[in-house]
């Protein structure tokens, strides 16, 4: 299959005509969100949803999120809505928000892992909001990469990964936020935060009152309630450390991790340059830890640039805590496949 690169950056009318038809026959198209790029597919028919598996190497116990572009489909995509979910979709759409709801019977089984709940999303990039209007169905549309692969923030991180098995991708430049979605699942009396993202927890809470984070990782043999739970996900091919604690002692681990075969790159944080001169490793340059907004719109390039450079291993810090850093936090504790280093 040849993969149709659809410029949308200058003259977007005819890409999204092309892209909404392919999508329209029950093709596969790559487009540009707010957050990252989805692949997506008309997310009520059950042999499109399919190929959306087929083309990531997905596993059907990994749910997917709907994309709609009007509040009406919540009606009809779920079942029932929670008191909160008209406050918090009038709030938050469109926009990095995906929230969980009980079902419908119009969602099919294989859209939600066979869970009688359904995960829905209005993005607020004006290319997605417009294909998805024009496709006039919610389109599914998870991340579009390979699964478990860092997710793309460019046209270019899709082909490198989905080249010759989806239909089209629609290049709208790099994405803006460059994490994946917040999501949230309301069907409870207390809102649990499922997955960190583009909407803090803080945010969240101003608009909710309390919301409940899920202490202990999920069992990834199981069918999950929303994307992005597994304990290994968003990872290069490079095993990556992720390391905690004072700047000296997370310096000295790195300088020891270089010491052991095979190529280390480090993704570093402006002020750590300094410390890491002299040290046998490659250094891609994240930006300032106090600048979260700017490293979640770096992180899934750089750990691209790093199995590009060779890397054998991958070395980087947590971020600091609170806000879009919880997010960061979360994408880079599973790249690590859940482990954290702590060096005494």
């Amino acid at each position: 299959m040849e993969t149709r690169l659809l410029d949308a950056r200058t003259d977007p009318e005819p890409a999204l005509e092309e892209a909404a038809s392919i999508l329209r026959r029950g093709g596969l198209v790559a487009f540009p969100t707010e957050t990252v790029y989805g692949l997506g597919a008309r997310g009520l028919d059950v042999a499109a949803v399919e190929r959306i598996f087929q083309a990531k190497g997905r596993p059907h116990t990994d749910p997917l999120i709907l994309h709609v572009a009007d509040l009406r489909w919540l009606q009809e995509l779920a079942r029932e809505l929670p008191p909160t979910t008209l406050e918090v979709a009038a709030r938050f759409w469109p926009g990095p928000l995906t929230l969980v709801v009980p079902k419908s019977s119009r969602v099919p089984d294989l859209v939600t892992a066979g869970k009688d709940s359904v995960a829905l999303r209005m993005p607020s990039h004006p290319l997605a909001l417009e294909l998805i209007r024009r496709v006039a169905e919610p389109v599914a549309a998870p991340s579009a990469n390979l699964f478990s692969r860092p997710s793309p923030t460019t046209a270019a991180h899709v082909l490198a990964d989905l080249g010759g098995r989806i239909d089209a991708v629609l290049d709208g430049g790099p994405t803006e936020v460059g994490l994946e979605s917040t999501i949230i699942d309301l069907r409870g009396r207390v809102p649990v935060l499922l997955r960190p993202g583009g909407v803090t927890r803080e945010a969240l809470e101003e608009a909710l009152g309390s919301v409940v984070i899920p202490e202990s990782l999920v069992d990834d043999t199981q069918p999950q309630a929303a994307p992005g739970q597994l304990t290994r996900h968003y990872s290069p091919h490079a095993e990556v450390f992720l390391y905690d604690g004072p700047d000296a002692q997370v310096v000295e681990a790195i300088r020891q991790l270089s010491e052991e075969p095979g190529p280390t790159v480090v993704l570093a944080f402006s002020e750590d340059l300094p410390a890491l001169q002299g040290l046998a490793v490659s250094v891609i340059h994240l930006g300032s830890r106090a600048d979260p907004e700017h490293l979640a719109g770096s992180l899934y390039a750089a750990l691209r640039d790093a199995d590009d450079l060779g890397a054998a291993r991958i070395a980087v810090r947590t971020v600091l805590p609170g806000g879009l850093g919880d997010a960061l936090n979360d994408r880079l504790r599973r790249a690590a496949s859940g482990r954290i280093l702590r060096p005494q």
